[in-house]
């Protein structure tokens, strides 16, 4: 067996560029053709603004607690929940004086929903 061990390119925390996300750092842990991970970095009162995604996205809360829409429901999101947004459902992220870190897996192309 041979490990065959890669490099990556190390990414540095930057603003999310949507005009609509405030207070939110990101930064990408892996770039696949079929998947990305990135950590998001929350300040006080940051969020990312209410839109869709063409594919599913799994986000993991690591650190701290914010609340979450999806669709018409909004709950609490804490330190060691994890929730898939499913494609083309409307999603929002934010904290309240608070601070929170998440880790986000996009699946590209086909939905992991769609296999099922």
């Amino acid at each position: 067996m041979n490990i065959e061990l890669e490099s990556f390119p190390h990414s540095r925390w930057t603003p999310l560029p949507h005009p609509d996300c405030r207070g939110v750092d990101g930064r990408v842990l892996v770039r696949r053709e079929d998947l990305v991970i990135a950590m998001l970095r929350f300040a006080r009162d940051g969020t990312i603004h209410d839109h869709p995604a063409d594919h599913d996205i799994d986000v993991l809360c690591i650190e701290g607690e914010g609340r979450m829409r999806v669709g018409d429901e909004v709950v609490d999101f804490r330190d060691g929940q994890q929730v898939r947004w499913p494609a083309g459902v409307n999603h929002q992220l934010w904290t309240e004086g608070s601070t929170m870190k998440t880790l986000m897996m996009e699946h590209l192309g086909r939905s992991p929903t769609e296999l099922a």
